[in-house]
Formats: structure tokens, sequence, C-alpha cells
């Protein structure tokens, strides 16, 4: 008998963060080139959502975030192109982002590896970077938050076996 591998997407976390009619990003290296990017990263093993995206805020941009709201959830799919010692990948990602507000950057934390910097810009001078976006959903996620798109923090639940996984036979 052969076992087929289960196909997951990777889930992964973002944050829009407005301040007077500008966004935060965060500028990195990535293997497609620099780009701009909301605070975003991957889920880790036993985090919730909520965790997840507050510890990304914080490693990307030295912010404390503290989420008000979830503005939606996005699936997008791309392959990357080979590279040396690598076969093209097909990934998809599912994608939650959140709303909310951070203070100012703690004093001597480092930003995480391969983020440049961070930057805020405006809704118009983000469209005018599209090219320079991680993704569609960076746009996607900044039109929903603009058109008040809001849905409770509590809209997705995470279950106390996250924590204390109870073993099943």
């Amino acid at each position: 008998m052969t076992s087929k591998r289960r196909w997951a997407p990777s889930v992964t976390v973002a944050a829009v963060i407005e301040r007077d009619g500008r966004f935060l990003l965060v500028e990195e290296h990535t293997p497609e080139g620099l780009v701009l990017n909301n605070p975003a990263g991957h889920l880790d093993p036993g985090e919730s959502l909520l965790e997840a995206v507050v510890r990304e805020v914080l490693e990307e941009t030295a912010c404390r975030f503290v989420p008000s709201a979830l503005v939606g959830v996005y699936m997008s799919r791309f392959i990357r192109s080979a590279r040396p010692g690598r076969e093209h990948e097909d990934v998809t990602y599912l994608r939650f982002t959140y709303c909310g507000a951070v203070g100012e950057p703690e004093p001597g934390r480092a930003l995480d590896d391969g983020i440049v910097r961070t930057v805020w810009l405006g809704a118009d001078e983000m469209r005018a970077e599209a090219r320079r976006l991680r993704s569609p959903m960076v746009l996607r996620g900044l039109d929903d938050f603009l058109a008040g798109r809001r849905l409770p923090l509590d809209a997705v639940v995470t279950d106390p076996g996250l924590y204390d996984p109870v073993e099943r036979s």
C-alpha cells in the first residue's frame, strides 16, 4: 500500500496597521528580490493565529501589535521559479489578515532576518508600488480594510486542545 502525503496550504498571518492615513509595511529580501509586504509570516506549531500575528509584527517591526479585528481570509497560489539546487515550487497560501495598532519600536530590538526596514506609505503610494508588493494579497487586504471590512476576533476559534492535545487511540 502506498501512502500519499496529504496536501496542506502554508498558513500565514498578516497585519494591516494604519496610523494617520499611512500603513506600516516592511521592506524585505525574498527569493524574488527586495519587496514590500505587510508585517506577516507563518503560523508556528502550537500557536494561535492571534499569537502568530502579534509575534510576527514584533519580529518584523520591533513594535508591539494589538489586534482589533480580522479583516479577511485569503487564498492565493504562485509558482516560484527553479533556483540553483532547487526545483520550482507550487505554493498555496491561506492568509489571515488582521488589523490593529502598534506602539513605538522597542529600543535596541533587531528586525527579523531579511527585513531591511519598516516604512509608512499611504494607500495611493502602496498602489503606485504594486509591482514591488510581495503578493496581490497586500492590496486586497488594504482595499478590504479601507472598505470597512471587519470581523470580530472571536470569528476564529482556538480550541484549548492546541495547547494541551488529547491523545486519541
